[in-house]
């Protein structure tokens, strides 16, 4: 498998992540400029590269063969992707970024569960129209809007689950 970085995916996933992780600064009244071009710098740089690779991968492991078998695999591995650890890595990125190093500890990974299991229903579902009713070349765009909208929750996680 060739991986791929594309500059349509650095310039999405910088704006759509960073749109997405301002919202949520902008609700917890945690807006910093400092974040705003880390999760920029973040969407374009690990996301952008990442997810569509992943994605990818899920593409040649499991077929489109409509059986809801494969359906519901896709759906389920693209949500494995968005796992704890990933929720985890996600808020440690937006301390560092705030300068709230004494925030960071192991605890982030429990705030990554609660916040994964508590999301299952929404994550599952959207990960399903996104892998199995969207085209592979809108499945980052898609997943990153969907993503944009979770770092809402996942921003907001920290202070409910911290």
């Amino acid at each position: 498998m060739t991986l791929e970085y594309k500059t349509s995916n650095i310039i999405r996933g910088s704006l759509i992540y960073m749109v997405g992780d301002t919202t949520a600064a902008l609700l917890s009244d945690e807006f910093s400029w400092l974040r705003l071009a880390g999760i920029l710098l973040i969407g374009a740089t690990f996301y952008a590269f990442e997810i569509p690779n992943y994605f990818k991968w899920i593409d040649k492991k499991v077929s489109h063969s409509g059986t809801l078998k494969s359906k519901l695999l896709r759906a389920s591995l693209a949500m494995l992707y968005f796992n704890p650890l990933w929720i985890a890595r996600h808020i440690l990125f937006i301390k560092l970024f705030m300068g709230q190093y004494n925030q960071i500890s192991w605890g982030l990974i429990s705030i990554g569960v609660l916040s994964f299991l508590v999301n299952i229903p929404v994550s599952l579902g959207a990960n399903y129209l996104i892998q199995n009713k969207i085209t592979s070349e809108k499945r980052f765009i898609a997943s990153a809007i969907f993503s944009g909208l979770m770092a809402v929750y996942y921003s907001l996680s920290s202070i409910w689950f911290g």
